[in-house]
Parts: C-alpha cells; sequence; structure tokens
C-alpha cells in the first residue's frame, strides 16, 4: 500500500504569537518570570561573572567592605562615643548589622540600574523585564552567602553562641530582598525615564544608613517613636538579624510588623508601576 504524501508545512500552519503592548494598567503576570527561569539564571550567572572579572582580590571585596567598616565604626561610635550594645561587642555588633544592610544597598544599586544598563537586551528581543532588577537582588545574596563566613569567625572569636532564633534568618533574608525589590521597581522604571535616578541612589542609600539601626541600637529612639521609626523597612530586618544571630534582648516584634507592612505596600506597588512602565522601555531607553 502507497503511503500519502507528505506535504511540507506552509506559513498557515505555524503557530504565531503576537506581542503587544498592554492597556491601562498591566497584570503582573507572574507566571512569565517561571517561564523564563532559565533566562533568569543566566542573567545572575553573567552578573557575577562580569562583577569579579580582572579583579585583584575577586570574592576577597565582598569580605573587605564590611570588615573595614566594622574597624571604622568600632573606633568612631564603639570607643569614642561609646553607644550602648546592651553587652555584645561592638565590632559584633556593627558587622552583624551590616550584612544586611550591605546587600540591601548592593541589590538596591544593581536592581535600580538594571533596566538601563541592559538597553541592549531589551531593544532586540522579548522577555519579561522584570527578570532583570530580580537578577540584581537574587545576585547580591552570594556576597550576603560569603560575608556571613566572617561573622561566623567572629561570633566563635567573641565567643557567642548561635540561638534557635537562626531559624528564623531566611525568613529575614527574605525580608531584606523584598524591601531591596521593592525599591528598585520603582527607581529602575524611573530611570529609564529619568537619568537623575543614577545620581540619586548613592544619596539615597547614604542617608538611608543613618535612618537604619546599622551604627546604633533601635533601643535608643524613644518607645513612643518606634512605631513611626519601624516605618523604614531596614530597621525592622537590622534588628531582627541582631535579634537572632546575637540573642540580644527580646524580638523586635512591633518593628518587624510594621516593616513587614511597608514592605508589601512597596513591592506590590512597584511590581504594578514596572508593569505599568514597561511598555514604554524599549522606545525611550
Amino acid at each position: 500500500m502507497k503511503a500519502p504524501a507528505q506535504h511540507p508545512a506552509t506559513a498557515s500552519d505555524i503557530p504565531t504569537i503576537v506581542i503587544r503592548p498592554t492597556r491601562g494598567w498591566a497584570a503582573l503576570r507572574l507566571r512569565d518570570v517561571w517561564e523564563y527561569r532559565e533566562l533568569l539564571y543566566f542573567l545572575v550567572w553573567r552578573d557575577l561573572k562580569a562583577r569579579y572579572k580582572q579583579t585583584l582580590l575577586g570574592v576577597g571585596w565582598v569580605i573587605l567592605q564590611p570588615l573595614l567598616a566594622t574597624v571604622i565604626f568600632s573606633l568612631v561610635f564603639g570607643l569614642l562615643v561609646q553607644v550602648p550594645t546592651q553587652g555584645v561587642p561592638y565590632p559584633l555588633f556593627a558587622y552583624a548589622a551590616l550584612l544586611p544592610w550591605n546587600y540591601f544597598a548592593e541589590a538596591l544599586r544593581r536592581s535600580s540600574t538594571s533596566v538601563v544598563n541592559n538597553a541592549h537586551l531589551i531593544t532586540k528581543v522579548y522577555f519579561p523585564r522584570l527578570l532583570l532588577p530580580l537578577s540584581g537582588a537574587l545576585s547580591s545574596l552570594v556576597d550576603l552567602g560569603l560575608a556571613f563566613v566572617v561573622l561566623i569567625g567572629m561570633m566563635v572569636y567573641y565567643q557567642v553562641a548561635l540561638t534557635p532564633a537562626l531559624l528564623l534568618l531566611p525568613a529575614l533574608i527574605l525580608l531584606a530582598m523584598a524591601t531591596a525589590l521593592g525599591v528598585s521597581l520603582w527607581l529602575a522604571a524611573l530611570n529609564v525615564q529619568y537619568r537623575d535616578v543614577n545620581y540619586i541612589i548613592p544619596f539615597l542609600t547614604q542617608v538611608w544608613m543613618y535612618a537604619t539601626p546599622v551604627v546604633y541600637s533601635a533601643t535608643i529612639v524613644p518607645e513612643r517613636w518606634r512605631v513611626l521609626y519601624g516605618l523604614n523597612p531596614m530597621v525592622g530586618v537590622v534588628e531582627g538579624f541582631r535579634w537572632v544571630l546575637l540573642g540580644q534582648g527580646r524580638p523586635p516584634e512591633p518593628l518587624l510588623w510594621v516593616s513587614l507592612g511597608v514592605v508589601l505596600v512597596l513591592l506590590l506597588g512597584g511590581l504594578f508601576f514596572f508593569r505599568h512602565m514597561e511598555r514604554s522601555f524599549a522606545d525611550v531607553i
């Protein structure tokens, strides 16, 4: 029996995917991020390789930066100003706070400039633009992990034991990442329209650090102002890190709950704003 003839596929037989800009306030379409997870992995890996390429110390810079900052803070705020630390050695007190802060500052910088820095990709191929700021927040976690090794060595030196509260550390890291991503989504979208954002980010980070209990404890803030102070989402993160790592005082529950509420507003609002603005990225950038 003779087999039926095979006809070559015509243009009408090939499925066509049409990409159109969204109208109004677009849906978040977070499923697209999962579908492009391999691209997200590539972006994170590319960022890590580019960061340490042709550097003398390589990943050593990740450890050197917080160590030098700890030495300076210990001399100024620990020795001269004598900031109260509730019995914790000041170098350990400062370094435990610098861990989440340095992660937040670095993730904020990378994610906020990620869209403009990848203009060549945006104008050539379609992919969820949300992957760009997300890759900046994820790649910074590697720096946090490396710096954390030094903290373990300092805790051994000062004979500070770990507590069961350490189990809450992943939740605090997630809160820090959500804070950085929430702020970065607003700044990344605005940076496409207004390049002044590049100059605002370093200034914003510097001012924000002194509004966060990095070199001092949140306990010096009067009780009646604590909730208002917690509107800075990094307050709950930093105080939470100190509590789970050093077992310092009581859990900062009021600050954490206020910070969590602010982060949710920042992140959800940032997601919708970023999706609303991304349809014009390729035209403006």
